[in-house]
């Protein structure tokens, strides 16, 4: 589903034949999955192919997880390695790479973890060995992160020696940012009620800037990326003293 809509975005319409071709899947595959795709909203079937609704600025959680999946993962096991052990409270936002922290986390004993996505809480919340807790909020269909004042209000209420921060962009002009303003407000309560900031992103983040701040980079004490990374905009976000961690070869 992904790899057709990125041939969607990238022309504003595609045709079945190119679909098929460009895939290397059968028509009626590719039919069933633009029936899919109509019945989410994320795209309008034409006669002979398939128009999309506005651009694809914002790939819909339940399609990220395959993307860069090495790389998460890495960076997950860095994130996890720099949190100290014993009782410890840490807040995660939503997102792949975050939730992929959550699931290193999942063996730690004595560990409170609060966020306020659905998909990190689901992954943890049958672990014995973890306080979990959940905001409220109203959950974006695109994240499955709650967000809007419930969720702001939960933040405001504790506080946690860690904040991991997912991100659709950090960049030293920038700071982390997302591409919802009410994502970006809700993360920003997460990361005022937090002694540390840790950004989790894999490269293909790093250096880009979208239409929301969750945090200026004064605010973030660690990012860990991966070596697919532009290494000029990192040593420019190091040089605003970021403490950088990169995995991978």
């Amino acid at each position: 589903m992904l790899a057709a809509l990125t041939l969607l975005d990238a022309g504003g319409s595609v045709s079945l034949s190119t679909l098929t071709d460009k895939l290397g899947v059968s028509a009626a595959t590719i039919r069933r999955d633009l029936a899919d795709m109509e019945d989410q909203g994320l795209l309008l079937r034409t006669h002979g192919g398939a128009r999309r609704r506005t651009a694809l600025s914002e790939v819909p959680v339940r399609l990220r997880d395959s993307r860069f999946r090495e790389a998460k993962q890495q960076i997950a096991r860095r994130a996890a390695e720099l949190l100290p052990f014993g009782r410890y409270s840490v807040a995660i936002s939503g997102g792949t790479t975050t939730a992929e922290v959550a699931r290193v986390l999942a063996i730690r004993p004595e560990l409170a973890i609060i966020t306020n996505s659905l998909t990190t809480a689901m992954a943890i919340a049958s672990r014995p060995n973890l306080k979990v807790i959940m905001t409220g909020g109203v959950v974006r269909s695109n994240s499955f992160e709650a967000v809007g004042a419930l969720a702001e209000n939960a933040f405001n209420s504790i506080n946690v020696g860690t904040a991991i921060l997912g991100t659709d962009g950090i960049s030293a002009r920038g700071g982390a940012t997302t591409h919802d303003e009410t994502e970006a407000r809700t993360n920003h309560a997460m990361v005022a009620h937090a002694q540390r900031v840790m950004v989790v992103a894999d490269g293909s983040k790093v250096g880009r800037l979208t239409l929301a701040k969750m945090a200026d980079l004064g605010e973030i004490h660690i990012l860990v990326t991966d070596s697919t990374a532009d290494g000029a905009e990192l040593e420019r976000i190091r040089a605003q003293g970021v403490e950088i961690h990169v995995v991978g070869t």
